[in-house]
């Protein structure tokens, strides 16, 4: 009896660091999940003195590693590229930019989207020096401009390879504040950019996609899997992104076509500008009772730190873009890449603790010097002389 239920639990353990290895992996956190994935089956092993059970621990973790170096000697294979075309949006500044130029530095016909034709960030990508490079005037939120952008693509020579890939890259931040804050335009803005433009975008290529049995990639972002206090109308919008794209990459794979998730950490990148015209236009739209409890102080800190953010963030986006290129040319790219500090980890403390010690992890990550006014000490004391 003894030996059985010993056997059970060696059985269980296994499993569970097997299964948490390969999910650890699929989040980019590989090297790390192998680790504990050892440590496990190493204790484990300990637990029952060694035996058969360890020697099942071992052979395990044998598998583990043994798996995660064939995916990684797989993933390191990208396919050729040489007639293909990306279709990148959001392309005037940060990630879309900078891809843009990765991919026709590396042969892609590239059509980068950007919201301003005449602007710098459009400007310099066509002094970029690559016929292989064309900007295309593409506000997301504009079916017109959409259409027009469909009709362009289908009307350009392309390769054998035909459009391989869109890639959902536009975004918008707007603003830091309380959701009991935030203008409902926010709101309506961010779901506009962040997730009913991707929407609409997929829907208008993949007849293009479907044919070339291509790739979508929607960027999404930390802020849609982790609740980020004051990121309510931006965290929103990218986890409804998130669960579109699941739901897509399942209903496409019939069809060949492969659709993968860029969940990134913060970066500097200009959506964190901006932060000034928010915040006169927040404190301009306040009712007076809401202005009242929460205070001008609080609120115009808020946006200050906001920008004290984006300074801090990685201004390197090196990790953001090799992920982006992996999952256009590998072979069989994973279906959602994290990079950037903790943003696997991070995404993994939350589901796994217990809501009260996640959400006091969350709460630890202040974005703002100062309470609102209505929860500060002294309007407590007024209250009670009141």
């Amino acid at each position: 009896m003894e030996v059985s239920e010993g056997l059970f639990w060696g059985c269980a353990v296994c499993t569970l660091a097997t299964a948490l290895y390969v999910w650890l992996w699929g989040q980019g956190g590989g090297c790390l999940a192998g680790l504990g994935a050892a440590a496990t089956l190493a204790l484990e092993g300990q637990l029952y003195n060694g035996g058969f059970h360890g020697v099942f621990g071992v052979l395990t973790m044998c598998c583990c590693f043994g798996v995660h170096h064939l995916i990684r000697e797989r993933s390191d294979e990208f396919l050729p590229m040489h007639g293909k075309s990306v279709l990148i949006t959001g392309c005037d500044t940060g990630f879309g930019h900078a891809l843009a130029k990765e991919l026709s530095d590396r042969g892609v016909q590239v059509f980068a989207g950007v919201l301003d034709e005449h602007g710098s960030g459009a400007q310099e990508l066509k002094k970029h020096g690559s016929h292989r490079l064309e900007v295309l005037q593409l506000d997301v939120t504009d079916h017109s401009q959409v259409d027009r952008a469909l009709r362009h693509v289908t009307a350009a020579q392309l390769g054998e390879g035909g459009l391989w890939g869109l890639v959902n890259n536009a975004g918008v931040l707007c603003c830091l504040a309380d959701a009991e804050i935030l203008p409902f335009t926010t709101f309506r803005r961010c779901m506009e950019v962040n997730y009913l433009s991707a929407v609409y975008l997929c829907q208008v290529f993949l007849p293009l996609l479907r044919r070339s049995k291509g790739r979508i990639v929607n960027v999404t972002s930390m802020g849609g899997e982790v609740p980020f206090c004051f990121f309510s109308a931006y965290g929103a919008s990218k986890a409804a992104l998130g669960c579109f794209s699941r739901v897509l990459r399942m209903e496409l794979a019939a069809w060949g076509v492969k659709v993968v998730v860029i969940q990134p950490a913060g970066f500097r990148t200009n959506i964190f500008k901006g932060c000034e015209e928010s915040k006169k236009k927040i404190l301009q739209n306040l009712p007076s009772v809401i202005c009242r409890d929460y205070g001008e102080t609080y609120v115009c800190s808020m946006q200050d730190c906001l920008s004290k953010v984006g300074q801090q963030s990685p201004e390197d986006l090196r990790p953001v873009l090799n992920d982006m290129c992996h999952a256009l040319m590998a072979p069989s790219p994973k279906a959602r890449y994290t990079p950037g500090q903790m943003a696997w980890l991070l995404p993994l403390l939350y589901h796994l603790c217990p809501t009260v010690i996640s959400d006091k992890l969350l709460k630890g990550h202040k974005f703002v010097d100062c309470e609102p006014a209505g929860l500060s000490p002294k309007a407590g004391s007024e209250l009670t002389r009141t």
